[in-house]
């Protein structure tokens, strides 16, 4: 499993390629975020929805673009940044909803434990390990956008512990709608 942790680099702290980009993406983020949000309310922005969670001290609603993810059926959210304030926000309230476009919907939120999310997140990448086109197209070591393997520091062949240990890292929530709440405005 590759990391981002070099031999000089104490646990816990990022090394400087990490501190460099995240020293760049916080200012990038703060700049094209409203840019972002933008384009998910006119549901514009592929696979990135608004969350809106409560906040675990103020109790005011807090909105943030994360990215949903439909696996069979069921939508997830995933914490590709880590634990950050949306993710606790999240574990606080247990609840949030979801908007995209005209499209808005309550959840009840459960986070699933990393040995559940970690084969679910295996699941969702085989298509990169096992796409024969792709492999033709852009070689045997084919693997995801650069950003996931960045962000999550593995690759499609690691094994399912790799996976697991990442799951413990960016939390995979589940996502239950809440049928009594639940507001279309295109019907």
């Amino acid at each position: 499993m590759s990391t981002s942790q070099s031999a000089a680099t104490p646990p816990g702290r990022p090394d400087r390629r990490a501190r460099v980009v995240l020293r760049v993406a916080g200012p990038l983020f703060r700049l094209v975020g409203p840019l972002v949000r933008g384009l998910i309310r006119r549901g514009l922005a592929g696979p990135n929805v608004l969350l809106t969670v409560r906040g675990r001290s103020s109790g005011q609603p807090r909105t943030v673009p994360v990215a949903m993810l439909d696996l069979g059926g069921v939508r997830y959210l995933q914490a590709s940044f880590g634990i950050t304030n949306w993710v606790r926000n999240l574990r606080a309230a247990g609840e949030a909803s979801v908007s995209r476009g005209s499209w808005s919907e309550a959840f009840d939120v459960v986070e699933l434990p990393p040995e559940t999310a970690g084969p679910m997140l295996r699941d969702a990448l085989a298509p990169f390990h096992r796409s024969r086109v792709l492999r033709a197209l852009l070689g045997p070591t084919v693997g995801p956008p650069a950003a996931i393997q960045y962000l999550y520091h593995f690759r499609i062949d690691d094994t399912l512990e790799e996976y697991v240990a990442e799951a413990r890292r960016h939390p995979l929530f589940e996502l239950r709608p809440k049928e009594a709440t639940r507001t279309d405005s295109t019907s």
